[in-house]
């Protein structure tokens, strides 16, 4: 064969191994963001994604799209029209925070699952033809699709290994079956003693006719080909063995995922646009002195009632110290607004940022003046908190919350609990004070302090930071596993035609 000729069929070759990734993510913020974060590491590392999306969706994306086609990686968007008002909701109801219900969660889910035979066809049409799906587990018929398609299926749901793995043991072993909400729940064959009341532990909310969803969703975790974690081996080595072994499939590491929106491009495309300049708030944070602030914020999903929002402002401003405050807006921001105005943004102007709405909180959490996080423990916000090096104070609120407080305060050593009473479930209305503004005066003045026991938590939190940073770096656990990944899909993929 001719040098040229060679040089050709090295190149086919190389072409065929390219892996192709079809990643489909739950249309909710929380489980969509860190899968953006997934389809940059996977094309930085040469493979081709395809992006599973919608009309809506994808115009909050539209800041992602700009960042990674300025990247030039191989990233698009497969946009289908959703279904929205054949399952009873509103015109252009695409998103889990848009819904007004959580009894209409059931008509979204039937919404999302109303996607398979279109995304079918679509993935027919690709080329090259898709060698893998990653979808979320609550996509449950993308399984269908890959056996279909004759690829695998992998699964993602957000959380990290260690509550993954509880969240498996509660399935398998139908652990909050007949099982009062306060009743304690011990997780037989976890690799340590763990035990939760059934109301804090993931799967608990009972949303009329979602029994069978949830049992389609765990049947098709049993046929997948393995779980894709939003984690890095050094943080949860114990929890991926173990998980591995119970399941008997390959658990891929390939995170921390924000770790890639750390250029300021990416930062301002991760999420919704952001409801404040982002200069100003870089101002603001670049005036204070370095880990002095405290950010509170809590995620995209969690509703946190009038009258304990202002419970929360009066203990940061009894605190004395600096702070951000993201507050979501909503149905009762008015009252909440009235109260911002009637004096406290006033007395606090000094000292304190107010954020409605959206927040670029990785850029926020990276900068050196953060000193501590007040987070509602939902995965995303902790990963990034650990990734920044920050000590936390848990506020869990729902789902798998309870279980990353667990993880975040009594094994990894990095956090303190504010003292949740009760859980605040997802979609119910709730009016009562759970935290006292005395308890969030102490929390943040606990870890805001110079005594031992706070700078050995900044010390360990640190020090997982650096481990974080180093997993994606070239050599570490989760840039090989990402090659790796790619490598054995793009494998699988030629060695079935």
């Amino acid at each position: 064969m001719s040098s040229a000729g060679h040089a050709v069929d090295q190149q086919r070759k190389s072409t065929t191994m390219k892996a192709h990734f079809v990643l489909v993510p739950m249309m909710a913020q929380g489980h969509m963001i860190p899968m953006t974060g997934m389809a940059r590491l996977l094309a930085e590392h040469g493979a081709q994604v395809s992006f599973v999306t919608t009309p809506v969706n994808a115009a909050r994306m539209a800041g992602f799209v700009t960042a990674v086609e300025a990247a030039g990686l191989a990233v698009q968007l497969v946009k289908l029209p959703f279904p929205a008002t054949e399952f009873g909701l509103p015109d252009g109801c695409e998103n889990l925070d848009m819904i007004q219900s959580r009894d209409l969660s059931r008509n979204f889910m039937e919404a999302c699952g109303a996607l398979r035979e279109p995304l079918t066809a679509r993935l027919r049409q690709l080329c090259p033809p898709p060698s893998c799906i990653i979808s979320d587990m609550v996509q449950w018929w993308t399984g269908e699709i890959a056996r279909e398609l004759g690829i695998p299926r992998l699964t993602f749901d957000g959380f990290c290994t260690f509550a993954s793995l509880a969240r498996y043991i509660i399935f398998r072993d139908k652990l909050l079956d007949n099982v009062a909400d306060e009743e304690i729940v011990t997780f037989s064959g976890f690799p340590m003693l763990l035990e939760l009341p059934k109301a804090r532990c993931p799967g608990s909310l009972c949303v009329p006719g979602m029994e069978q969803i949830r049992d389609k969703m765990y049947e098709e975790e049993l046929q997948s080909d393995g779980n894709v974690m939003n984690s890095f081996q050094e943080l949860e080595r114990l929890y991926i063995e173990s998980f591995e072994q119970i399941t008997g499939k390959k658990v891929w590491t390939i995170g921390p995922m924000c770790l890639c929106d750390r250029d300021s491009n990416m930062m301002a495309a991760r999420g919704n646009k952001a409801s404040v300049d982002e200069a100003k708030c870089l101002q603001w944070l670049d005036s204070k002195k370095p880990g002095s602030v405290i950010f509170v914020s809590f995620g995209s999903l969690a509703s946190t009632a009038p009258q304990q929002l202002v419970e929360l402002g009066l203990g940061l401003e009894a605190s004395k110290e600096p702070f951000i405050w993201v507050i979501k807006a909503g149905n009762k921001f008015p009252e909440v607004e009235e109260w911002l105005a009637d004096g406290f943004e006033e007395r606090v102007k000094d000292r304190g940022m107010i954020i409605r709405g959206w927040a670029p909180q990785v850029m926020i959490l990276w900068h050196q003046a953060i000193g501590g996080f007040m987070t509602h423990c939902g995965w995303n916000s902790t990963i990034e908190g650990i990734c920044a090096g920050v000590p936390m104070i848990t506020w869990p609120h729902f789902a798998e919350q309870f279980l990353n407080e667990k993880f975040v305060v009594n094994l990894l050593k990095i956090g303190l609990e504010i003292g949740v009473k009760g859980v605040a479930q997802w979609g119910s209305e709730h009016k009562e004070v759970r935290v006292t503004r005395n308890a969030v005066e102490t929390a943040v003045s606990t870890l805001m302090n110079d005594g031992e026991a706070a700078q050995e938590m900044r010390m360990r939190a640190k020090d997982l930071g650096v481990k974080a940073r180093r997993a994606l770096e070239e050599g570490g656990s989760s840039y090989d596993n990402i090659r790796l990944l790619i490598q054995e899909m793009g494998n699988k993929q030629n060695a079935s035609g």
